[in-house]
């Protein structure tokens, strides 16, 4: 893939006195930070031009600036250069420790450096570093990927046995469109013909149906979605469950609940997986983890929500349970996840109104 240094590289351990490593409990890379200490790692000497500029372009894609200083390899001080990020930019709190930082972050980390190394022929790095955000987002989802799903009816094929011919991102922006020519195992035992196709490059996304079992009542959120508006809805505001992208080193619970504070004001209680599932398998990767959240919702009145640096224009409902099923055979509820979990809180609803004391 364009971008990619395949320039050999070879390094040397060394230390570097006078910085001290940070790492914030949220965030996929340390921060260098001149203070007391010593911080062991390996230099990189006689680096090809290359291998130099693919260094800089993703330093700069994660907001650390160059600095010269000299570490200790082999006995003796050898110039070089650091990244370091501007210290009022800095979020680190703490100590950062490898042994910790590897299971929980090393191959999101990965992830998100074969992705920059793919962008560096045709994406600035000031733009590299708006994308960023959105690239540990996929990179996340590309790390729970790997952990799978069960294959005791489908085929066990392994997509390592899919051979990828040619790969290009088409579009890359918030959002990444992939184009791929590959051929693929068939079910005869054959191998395919090459076939092209493009893929939406998106992310895990966890969706909550707040449920008060007491009241039986839902929460709906309505907001104005480009999906319909680009289809040529008339209506493109969509009532829907609370949803939002599942962050790096975030669950999809604690997204759910994260949520449904920012988008309705609302604390959850207990959450009820109601599923784990591909929104679109011929086109896109978004992967959705839905659940019931129980609450309390003593209010009928619509409200607003949202957050104002995501541009967020988000009106709440509250309504009774069969006012929200009804929404479903009128056309009105016209989204897969909300049609989901009001099906799924239909087959449960009693149990968890017994659980709550409720009266069925």
């Amino acid at each position: 893939m364009d971008g990619i240094c395949r320039a050999p590289i070879t390094g040397k351990r060394a230390e570097l006195q006078g910085y001290a490593l940070r790492g914030a409990p949220m965030a996929c890379f340390p921060d260098l930070h001149p203070a007391e200490g010593t911080v062991s790692g390996i230099v990189i000497e006689d680096a090809p031009a290359d291998a130099q500029s693919a260094i800089a372009y993703f330093a700069a894609g994660l907001g650390y600036a160059p600095a010269e200083c000299a570490v200790i390899a082999e006995g003796r001080a050898r110039p070089v250069t650091v990244y370091c990020r501007a210290a009022e930019a800095s979020e680190t709190t703490r100590d950062w420790l490898l042994e910790a930082w590897e299971p929980a972050w090393g191959q999101i980390a990965l992830n998100a450096a074969q992705e920059v190394a793919q962008h560096r022929s045709a994406v600035p790095a000031e733009t590299l570093s708006r994308m960023m955000p959105m690239i540990l987002v996929r990179a996340a989802s590309r790390a729970t990927a790997a952990a799978g799903a069960p294959t005791d009816l489908r085929s066990d094929l392994h997509a390592d046995a899919v051979e990828v011919l040619e790969q290009h991102n088409r579009h890359a922006g918030f959002f990444l469109t992939r184009e791929a020519t590959l051929r693929h195992p068939m079910f005869d035992g054959s191998q395919s013909p090459p076939v092209t196709r493009e893929v939406f490059v998106a992310t895990d996304a966890a969706i909550v149906l707040p449920y008060d079992p007491v009241r039986d009542r839902v929460l709906l959120v309505e907001q104005f979605r480009m999906g319909p508006f680009g289809r040529g809805d008339p209506h493109p505001w969509m009532l829907e469950p609370v949803a939002g992208r599942v962050d790096p080193g975030e669950t999809p619970e604690a997204t759910a609940q994260r949520e449904s504070v920012e988008e309705a004001g609302l604390a959850l209680g207990r959450l009820e997986h109601v599923s784990s599932h591909y929104c679109s398998l011929g086109c896109s990767t978004e992967y959705f983890h839905c659940y019931v959240g129980l609450c309390d919702l003593p209010d009928l009145n619509m409200g607003q929500g949202g957050l104002d640096s995501e541009d967020e224009d988000i009106r709440t409902h509250v309504l009774p349970f069969e006012q929200a099923m009804a929404l479903i055979p009128s056309g009105e509820a016209a989204n897969g996840p909300l049609i989901l979990c009001l099906l799924w809180l239909q087959r449960e609803r009693a149990r968890l109104r017994a659980d709550a004391g409720s009266d069925a």
